[in-house]
């Protein structure tokens, strides 16, 4: 069976860590697996298709794919006809006879929930409207070799909590067995959907979620304290507004007395100083905001070659399949 990775809760508790683990290794020895690379196959593609701008989530993914052995396939928006033209099954049709794995970062979840239902390769939601699944893998590794372990830590996340950071981070969080909390201004909270999904997981994984609107109740004695930009791609005209009402839940030095003394702090970029963060905690001691923008690049090469063998697809060398072998 095709494994995708469209939403954090796509891997169990145990099937996170395999990744984690395995992205560890990777850092340490870059090119160790090579899925994309065989005496029979070749080089083998991958297709990344863009329909939002990117920095990491491009730099991180082409650099990977080709750690691995593959060949980028990079597909800016408005490149093909996928959506517009064509429906996104009948490209998908075609990518999966071509490609190997197929990453999309793009708008509607519904999108990719419909090209990994016609895929037989992997399909990796490099971004959505709704989550961000591969940078909360490479928030967790980042806590993980700061901490030493996820289990039993308290992240709390401030700011606009009706994305889809705050989203991935519930469900990412959870499932490591942590204790979530998100604070942000009423209109601005999770969907109860995704509250409730993440509570169900967190039975399972021993976490909790707390929602709240009072920053000091989230903050109180946090291990990581994370957050996001408060104007997102398309909110650009809320600017002045968001900033007022977010100015309360601003991760700064005040923000930081409240969380636990060895507290540290992730931002996934691109950030803007003196709004949901102050240059005095991004730039200081306890930001890791740059090992957690390095491990993009670790996590989903993890992730790749861990999709590849659990698929059950050519491209893994003999004796080098991820824990619990290929499906």
């Amino acid at each position: 069976m095709t494994r995708h990775f469209l939403v954090d809760t796509d891997l169990t508790q145990a099937e996170q860590t395999e990744v984690l683990d395995l992205a560890d290794l990777l850092k340490k020895d870059r090119y160790k697996y090579q899925p994309y690379a065989g005496e029979s196959t070749g080089r083998q593609t991958v297709a990344v298709i863009f329909d939002k701008t990117s920095t990491r989530t491009r730099v991180s993914f082409a650099a990977g794919i080709s750690d691995l052995g593959g060949v980028p396939l990079i597909i800016g928006a408005g490149e093909s006809q996928l959506g517009h033209k064509e429906s996104v099954t009948d490209t998908t049709k075609v990518l999966e006879r071509m490609v190997s794995t197929i990453v999309w970062r793009t708008y509607a979840q519904s999108g990719l929930e419909e090209m990994a239902a016609a895929s037989r390769v992997p399909v990796i939601n490099a971004l959505s409207d709704d989550y961000h699944p591969c940078q909360l893998l490479a928030d967790l590794m980042t806590i993980r070799e700061h901490k030493g372990t996820l289990a039993g830590l308290t992240l709390t996340y401030l700011g606009d909590c009706a994305n889809n950071m705050a989203n991935s981070y519930l469900l990412a969080c959870v499932t490591a067995g942590m204790h979530v909390r998100v604070a942000g201004p009423i209109g601005y909270l999770p969907d109860p959907l995704i509250v409730d999904a993440a509570a169900a997981r967190a039975e399972e994984t021993g976490g909790s979620v707390m929602i709240t609107t009072d920053p000091a109740e989230a903050l109180a004695g946090a291990d990581v304290v994370a957050t996001d930009t408060w104007v997102s791609m398309g909110q650009e005209d809320e600017k002045a507004a968001r900033s007022e009402l977010f100015r309360s839940f601003a991760v700064d030095a005040a923000a930081m007395a409240q969380a636990a003394d060895d507290a540290v702090v992730l931002h996934c970029l691109p950030a803007y100083r003196g709004y949901e963060i102050s240059a005095d905690v991004i730039d200081g001691p306890q930001s890791l905001v740059w090992d957690e923008a390095e491990n993009r690049l670790h996590a989903q090469k993890a992730l790749m070659v861990w999709l590849m063998a659990r698929s059950g697809l050519t491209g893994v060398p003999e004796g080098q399949a991820v824990s619990g072998g290929a499906a």
